[in-house]
């Protein structure tokens, strides 16, 4: 099932994120991604200051080409920026793993990136591409593409929710297991123990969730 999911990453881990050492009041908005061969190609807005050149605020970066202004209004900008996906970031994985960028946001404390996968797989791939490059990703929300969030997603945290879809791919639940806590633990950045407690507590509520209250008294 089609699958959405939000991510952060701290605002110097994308390359974009320099322009805060010089605007830090800015919020920068990436709306689309276009693939164009090896190079993509979004338009992005800056908004929230008034300066007479927009692209200088745009420190050199190794994952940047080229930063254009294509248009503005009041305090706002039109830009279009190439990247080199030869850097190793957020964007080699959105394109390594075929993941579409829905949407991004930066803040001078964070971005906040919107991704779609066919299914929760391609969720988990992109995250484990992040952290092979060492980028700090975390998953703060998760959600099949259905009109309403069902009561078990409701009930369960976003951190319990990401140790059970990791431990889910990975074939921890199959017989015989494919990987250990401590594998997944390894892929989180938590220990065995942690990992115990986010799967114990998220199936716990998961059971009350699916489990008829009728059935739970009589037992």
């Amino acid at each position: 099932m089609a699958t959405e999911a939000t991510f952060t990453v701290p605002s110097h881990q994308f390359p974009l994120g320099t322009v805060f050492e010089q605007l830090p009041d800015v919020t920068v908005t990436l709306e689309r991604i276009i693939p164009a061969q090896d190079v993509v190609v979004p338009y992005f807005w800056v908004r929230g200051t008034v300066v007479d050149d927009i692209e200088g605020a745009f420190l050199d970066h190794p994952g940047v080409e080229d930063v254009r202004l294509v248009d503005s209004v009041a305090d706002e900008y039109l830009l279009r920026v190439e990247w080199t996906l030869e850097y190793d970031g957020v964007l080699s994985a959105l394109t390594e793993t075929e993941v579409p960028l829905i949407k991004a946001v930066g803040t001078d404390q964070q971005w906040t990136f919107d991704v779609r996968g066919d299914d929760r797989s391609d969720i988990a791939a992109f995250q484990h591409r992040c952290r092979e490059s060492d980028v700090p990703v975390t998953l703060t929300k998760l959600h099949a593409l259905t009109p309403l969030e069902t009561e078990t997603e409701a009930a369960l945290t976003d951190t319990q929710q990401e140790a059970l879809v990791l431990a889910y791919d990975r074939g921890y639940f199959e017989s015989p297991r494919e990987v250990t806590m401590e594998d997944i633990g390894d892929e989180l950045g938590i220990s065995q123990q942690a990992v115990a407690s986010r799967l114990r507590r998220g199936i716990k509520h998961i059971l009350g969730s699916t489990i008829p209250e009728t059935e739970r008294l009589h037992r």
